[in-house]
């Protein structure tokens, strides 16, 4: 893998982090590349050498953030339930601003919608419809109902500043999946 310029990744930090802040203050569609420029106080120009427009940028933040939760509950696979929701709060917690403003914000409705079908993805490899507890049950339908729940608590818990740790909320959500999947 290529080595990323530091200063690339520093601008593209500073062009992420300024658009975020930006849409925990007003709505997407009220956004601008240049005020996107003006809060990384770089030029409009060099966002445009980075991202097409900012669809573009949106869509590259919220890939990544999936992706590195993906993978982290990937590594986390040899960890029971509760621990490997553990991580994941953790990596809700640490990023705060990118979350609560995706979730508890109407600045990106479709963000949640892309969080429940990441989510939908990982609850059908849990599930098991032939047998235990789901028995009979459509997997789609118990799938989209433990992802939307998931997702609707971790709004919930962003909503209200993250009232429990990480390991508290780890513990009630394993709680409450567990009678699910």
């Amino acid at each position: 893998m290529a080595k990323v310029d530091r200063r690339i990744a520093r601008t593209q930090e500073a062009i992420k982090k300024a658009f975020l802040e930006l849409m925990a203050e007003k709505k997407f569609d009220y956004i601008t590349i240049q005020d996107i420029a003006d809060k990384a106080d770089i030029n409009r120009a060099t966002v445009y050498l980075h991202y097409l427009d900012k669809y573009d940028l949106l869509d590259k933040i919220i890939e990544g953030h999936i992706n590195h939760m993906s993978n982290l509950c990937e590594l986390e696979a040899d960890l029971d339930w509760i621990e490997s929701t553990v991580h994941c709060m953790e990596y809700l917690e640490s990023n705060y601003l990118f979350f609560s403003t995706m979730l508890a914000s109407e600045g990106a409705p479709y963000f949640r919608s892309r969080f429940v079908q990441h989510n939908i993805k990982e609850f059908k490899k849990e599930l098991d419809v032939l047998s235990g507890k789901n028995i009979g049950q459509n997997e789609e339908i118990v799938a989209e109902f433990a992802a939307n729940a998931y997702v609707g608590v971790v709004e919930w818990w962003l909503k209200n500043q993250m009232p429990y740790t990480p390991k508290e909320m780890a513990e009630k959500l394993g709680d409450l999946l567990d009678r699910i999947i």
